[in-house]
């Protein structure tokens, strides 16, 4: 859903467009939060049902990445056109940040 503007010169064709598409992101941010709502409460539902810690902890960790993307992705616009360089240094911060963590617990548990 990348902002793509309309080429006709009638003002009232561009103002319905950008109407249309300002409705469009309003629902993908309404459909996002509430994904994002009830994956955290997948995420209590699973603690409170006792499940194991071995189980648990990569859930919720799974759940709190696929929040971050959407968050990134929907409420701070990074799917927008225009946006690709922020892209690639959050993308690269992250397997940077990736790599260091799983060297430095490799290190540890020689």
């Amino acid at each position: 859903m990348a902002n793509h503007t309309s080429n006709s010169n009638n003002p009232r064709v561009n103002y319905d467009y950008r109407r249309r598409k300002s409705a469009e992101e309003m629902r993908m941010q309404v459909v996002t939060f509430t994904m994002m709502i009830f994956f955290t409460v997948i995420a209590f539902v699973s603690v409170a049902a006792g499940f194991s810690k071995w189980f648990i902890i990569p859930f919720i960790l799974l759940l709190a990445v696929i929040q971050v993307v959407f968050q990134l992705y929907y409420f701070m616009h990074m799917n927008h056109k225009g946006h690709e360089a922020p892209q690639l240094f959050i993308w690269s911060a992250v397997v940077i940040a990736f790599v260091t963590v799983l060297a430095f617990m490799t290190v540890v548990w020689i």
